[in-house]
């Protein structure tokens, strides 16, 4: 089988198709692989022929968090509002151009299957209906409408408010780029959201998270539709957990004294790093813990930490959280994932609105809490800690850790899948063909 894997984002948002793609390799399948240029490096560091589509994403990246910040500290100040959404729909411009469209296609031609990463699958899905070849999508939290993932809400305002997201989505800059694109592919106007589009060709889109975290999710589509929990399989997080050269340094240290709290910051850096580090450091002193802080992709280098403070730019999460007394960071997938399954207490100090998702969920099954890092403070930081090291906190995600899945079987869950899937279609003649878009 020839598959196509695409994925754009942070490092976060392509390492599930880096699982996925490493385990169709291993089972002897042609893979190939779509990312941005800033994470070609890491997709071939897992030993998968990668190659570069769109602009290095972490423009993209910082763009949207000073957006998402502006939005939710100062709302009011729309002309910056206005002026970082410009940014962002022309980053879209610039990204999705002939090049790229024409970058995919040709990776494309002749596959048997393509799977799309949630960063900007409308564009793989179009080619996809270009070449007439099955399409599969990798869903790191339920992106589709439910009324599972806002609790606050009765469930049926919740799905009305993800739909209703799903069209907002599918306006302006983006709409404007996928247009083009069909135009260029030479296929009819889209008339609706992607996402809808997706599930109406009956693609399969893999739920790459454990239902755990969401109960009643499967119950809630098959509600809605019969054939949608089929078609949305659960499989557990995808993660690599690859070793890293700190590993034996902060084991060392953490063998050296207590179980330290873990904070991390991920693969988006965060504004007044050492403030953030200061606040921390404050904390923990006075709860009499130590930290474990590792950067990600934010500069510490010049940031001096005190002797009850580890200071890292990354770890292996499944060989260190264990070792931890709770776990704190922004709520992305692949670290949520690596602190449930070590049965971690968790705190969520979110950045972007996806990453709340996963703060309500650890809150509404009272493993954790979660708030904005914009809005924490040293006295904040305190109250959260302690509420998440009692013990009942700590009986609980051990408990639920017992229920996730494993990384292994996670990956095998989702090879099996697209092994199916793409076995159930047959090849179609335009494909055969070796057409080419306009």
């Amino acid at each position: 089988m020839k598959c196509v894997l695409t994925a754009y984002g942070s490092r976060g948002d392509v390492e599930p198709s880096v699982v996925v793609g490493r385990e169709l390799r291993r089972r002897g399948h042609d893979v190939q692989l779509a990312v941005p240029p800033n994470l070609v490096g890491f997709a071939e560091s897992a030993g998968l022929p990668a190659v570069a589509y769109g602009l290095d994403s972490r423009a993209l990246l910082d763009t949207q968090r000073r957006y998402w910040t502006c939005f939710f500290r100062s709302p009011w100040r729309a002309k910056e509002l206005d002026r970082l959404g410009r940014e962002i729909g022309q980053f879209l411009t610039d990204g999705w151009t002939h090049e790229t469209t024409a970058t995919l296609t040709s990776l494309a031609d002749g596959t048997d299957l393509i799977v799309a990463g949630l960063g900007f699958e409308q564009f793989a899905a179009n080619v996809a209906e270009f070449y007439e070849v099955p399409l599969a999508t990798l869903h790191y939290f339920p992106m589709r409408a439910n009324g599972r993932v806002l609790p606050f809400l009765p469930p049926v305002l919740g799905r009305r408010a993800m739909a209703g997201y799903e069209r907002m989505a599918w306006s302006g800059a983006a709409k404007d780029v996928e247009d083009a694109q069909r135009r260029e592919l030479g296929l009819p106007p889209a008339t609706g959201p992607w996402p809808q589009r997706i599930a109406e060709r009956g693609s399969l889109e893999i739920q790459a998270y454990d239902e755990v975290l969401f109960t009643g999710l499967a119950a809630e589509w098959a509600a809605w539709n019969a054939q949608l929990p089929a078609r949305r399989p659960f499989v557990g997080w995808l993660t690599l957990e690859l070793p890293t050269d700190a590993d034996e340094e902060v084991g060392s240290w953490i063998a050296a004294g207590t179980p330290p709290i873990f904070f991390g910051f991920g693969s988006i850096s965060i504004d007044s790093a050492a403030e953030t580090i200061g606040m921390i450091s404050a904390a923990c002193a006075q709860l009499g813990e130590r930290a474990l802080v590792v950067a990600g992709a934010t500069d510490c280098s010049e940031i001096t930490v005190p002797n009850h403070v580890k200071l890292v730019s990354t770890v292996n999460y499944a060989t260190i959280f264990p070792h931890c007394r709770a776990v704190v960071h922004h709520g992305g997938a692949g670290t949520t994932a690596a602190g449930l399954r070590a049965g971690m207490p968790t705190l969520i100090l979110w950045n972007f609105p996806d990453q709340p998702v996963s703060g309500l969920a650890v809150k509404h099954l009272k493993v954790g809490s979660t708030r904005r890092l914009s809005t924490t403070t040293e006295k904040s930081l305190v109250a959260d800690l302690r509420r998440i090291l009692a013990p009942e906190y700590r009986t609980r995600a051990r408990e639920l850790a017992g229920r996730t899945t494993k990384p292994a079987e996670s990956a095998a869950a989702a090879a099996d899948l697209i092994e199916e899937f793409a076995g159930s279609h047959e090849v179609p003649a335009r494909r055969l063909k070796g057409q080419n878009p306009r």
